[in-house]
């Protein structure tokens, strides 16, 4: 091919439609402003925290509701407009040489896969609450702490949502919980989960419960239609794909739209200007049923995710033991087999990668296992692009 030739199928490749317009639309861990097919969702929570609009501190209150029927969608667009539209940001921290203000409102969102301390946690609810800038290093959790109470000298309200409350078998938001009851000022909690109240809340018989649904199959469709209108260019997709896509899902929209911005992936690498049917089964086979969420795996370390997306690359037979896998991952990697080894070990105690036994062997000690990631991984390999 000469330099002629080079340069117009450069011109060539150019010139064609692009495919994606906005792909934070196409992701699973991005939430609109308005969630789609959640307004009776938005009205129930609005109901149970009434009282905030009077000026009053509301109950408690758990939104429960399987794995990706919008329950963080719904809470981060909630306290979104909350803090927009009720909370004062020029308040910024009360001093003892201002008035009271019993009209005085506060909101924060906190996603507990990130606040896993009390100084995370503090740190979190000043970031939401406060104009001002707050150092990550420099102060104690004792001073964030004292910081939040002063912010809420003068009858100010807070209301705190917990995103996540249930995951890894933490007793993170009893913790939590605890610690807004201990400042003695009128505080609330709206906390997010799956597991039954009786599992996760400190006082199930004191907080109310607010129910959410999977998607029916119109629902999702109706989402996934509204994702894609403002992701990808005009007729990218067929509305018979995005049926089929919805249908798949079985009214979760996390591994409908992991499923979709894996497609989305594979038609790029295949320079198409649309989503083909065989782009979207591969992406749909690349999402593990059940799968962990991806938004649980981005907020691991660097490192940990540096090894997940070596671990997703590996062919099956490097990955047919931990020991294979943590070997061959060691051998391109900068961190040592063994601390490979434990982060594999990591992922398989919360379910981030699973350990399947190798059926017709026999040894001594813990039995041999080939690694199965519970990742999308077309999904997870595009998100994280960035990281190496």
């Amino acid at each position: 091919m000469n330099l002629e030739e080079r340069i117009l199928q450069r011109k060539r490749r150019g010139d064609r439609r692009q495919l994606v317009l906005e792909e934070a639309s196409l992701s699973p861990v991005w939430h609109p402003a308005e969630p789609t097919g959640r307004g009776p969702t938005i009205e129930r929570l609005l109901d149970r925290l009434e009282p905030v609009f009077d000026h009053r501190a509301p109950e408690n209150v758990y939104v429960r509701g399987p794995a990706g029927s919008g329950k963080s969608a719904v809470v981060t667009a909630l306290f979104s407009q909350f803090a927009r539209l009720l909370s004062s940001p020029e308040d910024s921290i009360v001093t003892t040489t201002r008035g009271a203000d019993a009209d005085m409102r506060s909101f924060a969102y906190v996603d507990l896969r990130e606040a896993t301390s009390e100084f995370e946690f503090y740190h979190a609810v000043l970031d939401a609450v406060t104009s001002e800038s707050i150092p990550q290093r420099g102060l104690s959790t004792s001073d964030l702490r004292e910081r939040v109470s002063r912010h809420l000298r003068g009858g100010r309200i807070l209301v705190v949502a917990m995103d996540h409350a249930d995951e890894d078998g933490t007793d993170r938001l009893a913790s939590f919980a605890g610690e807004l009851e201990s400042l003695g000022h009128r505080t609330s909690w709206v906390a997010v989960g799956r597991s039954a109240p009786g599992e996760v809340l400190p006082d199930p018989h004191a907080t109310k419960t607010v129910t959410v649904d999977s998607y029916h199959r119109a629902e999702l469709t109706d989402l996934l239609t509204a994702r894609v209108s403002t992701g990808l260019t005009r007729d990218a997709t067929t509305h018979q794909q995005i049926r089929r896509l919805a249908g798949w899902a079985e009214g979760d929209a996390h591994d409908a739209l992991a499923a979709l911005l894996g497609a989305v992936d594979i038609a790029l690498d295949e320079d198409s200007d649309v989503v083909e049917d065989a782009h979207l089964d591969a992406g749909m086979d690349s999402v593990p049923r059940p799968c962990v969420a991806l938004g649980r795996v981005l907020a691991l370390s660097e490192n940990r995710r540096t090894v997940l997306r070596r671990l997703v690359a590996l062919d099956p037979e490097d990955r047919s033991s931990v020991g294979r896998a943590a070997s061959v991952i060691a051998s391109s990697a900068s961190l040592s087999e063994s601390t490979i080894t434990r982060y594999l070990y990591e992922f398989a105690e919360v379910g981030i990668v699973e350990r399947v036994p190798i059926e017709g062997t026999q040894s001594a000690g813990r039995p041999p296992s080939r690694v199965e990631t519970r990742v999308p991984t077309r999904a997870f390999l595009r998100l994280t692009r960035g990281d190496e």
